[in-house]
């Protein structure tokens, strides 16, 4: 049985259940409830290899599987950022006491979040302060963290911090494994404009984080990183498939319904765009199944998905009305107000344009 059949068999007897036991799937707690019924047959991370609880698939393989939840419409899961980007830098950079968290990412007993981000260090990233001093078996780690996703629902982090600022600012960085409820940890929920608090401030005032929870080794944390932000990449291709789905869904259900034309042509727009973004998605991961490193693509589907994810989000509200924003499902308007978020998140377009200039198309700086 093919990884389509198997999942699809899976899917036709949970997701009844699951609908019947959540009115709302995009709620936290249904979502988390998700998560942990995809991982009683090892389907939360399918990429990571059997042996860590999952199911060793090929990057083409995990894209069927992201196609078909998205067809369910089922929203991105919890843990997302402990299944795709933190878990798998454990699995290659963690000792065995770090490999002993993933058993808790995958069920949703830990939820996971990445303290990269910093005032004046975001889209730069090397140039974060948070500092980390050695002292005897621990770091005494002191600085503070923004902009951090699922910040207000996490419980462990993966830290980067400054361990040496006399070496150049890509050096001296190492990653931290920690336990946000350590002393001295204090997370602000950031209240965002659809009134959400998806995203926190993070406060570190002399935290003592034991030594062992370094991964990977001391001043190499660029590396880890690396790591971390080439998962995060990988992910964006199956998000790319998914938004082509949610457009797919959205001209099936307007089947039959008086559309004007101006938005009957920007469902066109949103359809082509998000295929294109898909298929190279499919393209750059058929590639890396045969071995190959992504390259330049990865750039320009994050700048496409993140583009046409927010122009999906307008045309939603369109279509929706003055009830998208007035009525009792006002999901239009909040999905609206969420998606200004796609176009900072992982690198502003800013940045992203910048690098596809210099590193794609080769032009100077000045």
């Amino acid at each position: 049985m093919g990884t389509a059949e198997e999942f699809g068999a899976f899917l036709e007897v949970e997701v009844p259940r699951f609908h019947e036991r959540w009115s709302d799937p995009t709620s936290w707690e249904a979502k988390v409830d998700w998560q942990r019924t995809l991982n009683t047959d090892h389907w939360a991370a399918p990429a990571w290899p059997a042996e860590y609880g999952g199911r060793g698939l090929e990057p083409h393989e995990v894209f069927v599987v992201e196609q078909m939840l998205a067809e369910a419409g089922f929203p991105i899961i919890a843990g997302v950022l402990g299944l795709n980007n933190v878990g798998p830098t454990i699995i290659a950079w963690g000792n065995d006491e770090q490999r002993g968290h993933l058993p808790a990412i995958l069920s949703g007993e830990e939820m996971w979040c990445q303290g990269f981000s910093e005032p004046g260090a975001g889209s730069d990233l090397a140039g974060l302060r948070t500092r980390a001093v050695r002292d005897g078996d621990d770091y005494i780690v002191n600085g503070q963290k923004i902009w951090t996703s699922n910040g207000t629902h996490a419980t462990h982090m993966e830290l980067l911090v400054r361990t040496d600022p006399t070496l150049p600012k890509h050096k001296g960085i190492s990653a931290l494994t920690v336990d946000l409820s350590t002393p001295g940890i204090e997370i602000r929920p950031i209240r965002q404009i659809n009134g959400e608090r998806e995203f926190a401030e993070v406060f570190f005032t002399n935290v003592r984080i034991p030594a062992a929870n370094l991964l990977g080794p001391e001043n190499q944390g660029w590396s880890v990183t690396m790591t971390t932000l080439g998962h995060e990449r990988s992910a964006i291709a199956a998000l790319a498939r998914r938004l082509h789905g949610d457009v797919a869904g959205l001209i099936e259900h307007r089947d039959g319904v008086a559309t004007p034309a101006a938005l009957r042509d920007d469902l066109v727009g949103r359809y082509i765009e998000t295929f294109v973004a898909a298929e190279l998605g499919a393209q750059m991961l058929a590639r890396v199944a045969e071995g190959e490193q992504p390259g330049a693509e990865q750039t320009v589907i994050k700048l496409m998905w993140s583009e046409a994810g927010q122009r999906l989000d307008g045309t939603r509200l369109a279509l929706a009305g003055v009830g998208g924003v007035t009525g009792a499902d006002g999901a239009p308007a909040r999905q609206y107000l969420t998606g200004r978020a796609l176009t900072i998140a992982g690198g502003t377009t800013q940045v992203v344009k910048n690098i596809m200039a210099e590193r794609v198309l080769g032009l100077p700086k000045e």
